[in-house]
């Protein structure tokens, strides 16, 4: 869904309400899983979060927008697991860190804009170093954003620069297909029809299927 297309091999940070992911990706289903989340998702976190600050639903773009109007440094959060050595993530200590400072602090207009940002400017650092560090660790120049918490602007201008530092290509959806599920899944669909691959229809529904084994599970060629 992003113009151009990216062309393989590349990493992927999928990031969205259910999701923090990163991904090798070597072509149409061949994906390695090189980092998850050991509790919530960022997205999962933006939404709690704006809760807490009681902001509307979705909370990811209405944190963002009051994020905008806060001061950076104003409040001090922590970065989850950023020197943990590997590529995985944690956000629920953040969401509780956040807790923990609106309870301490009586909240007004621009506290909690302040809080916003903190929390906005902590999320971006991680997904930003996770993402960075991945194109290290497996060589590769080409990163690709999927997921909903890709439409928020800080992180897109962080990986951006990052990239053109770094002399590396990063690629994002149009900010409409970012949370639109049905086009992403549409165009996995049409290219797997493209490449032969149907489906024999001898499967079991799995709530939580691993990426890294979609590949060849009930898959059949459509000349058999």
């Amino acid at each position: 869904l992003a113009v151009p297309r990216p062309p393989f091999p590349f990493v992927a940070l999928l990031v969205s309400g259910g999701h923090t992911q990163l991904h090798a990706v070597h072509g149409v289903g061949e994906y390695t899983l090189l980092g998850d989340t050991v509790d919530d998702a960022a997205g999962e976190a933006f939404d709690k979060t704006a809760k807490l600050l009681g902001l509307p639903y979705p909370g990811g773009p209405a944190l963002e927008r009051l994020a905008a109007r806060g001061r950076r440094g104003a409040v001090a959060l922590p970065r989850p697991m950023l020197g943990s050595g590997d590529l995985n993530f944690s956000f629920s200590g953040l969401k509780t860190a956040v807790l923990t400072y609106l309870r301490q602090q009586a909240p007004t207009d621009e506290r909690t804009a302040d809080i916003a940002r903190a929390f906005e400017d902590a999320v971006v650092d991680v997904l930003a170093a996770k993402a960075l560090a991945a194109l290290d660790v497996t060589g590769l120049d080409r990163l690709v954003v999927a997921g909903g918490v890709g439409a928020n602007r800080s992180l897109r201008d962080r990986l951006s620069a990052a990239a053109r530092q770094r002399g590396v290509e990063v690629f994002f959806p149009d900010l409409q297909f970012c949370t639109d599920n049905g086009a992403m899944i549409a165009l996995v669909g049409a290219l797997r029809l493209q490449r032969g691959n149907v489906h024999d229809y001898r499967f079991t529904v799995r709530p939580r299927w691993d990426l890294s084994s979609v590949r060849t599970a009930g898959i059949v060629s459509a000349a058999s």
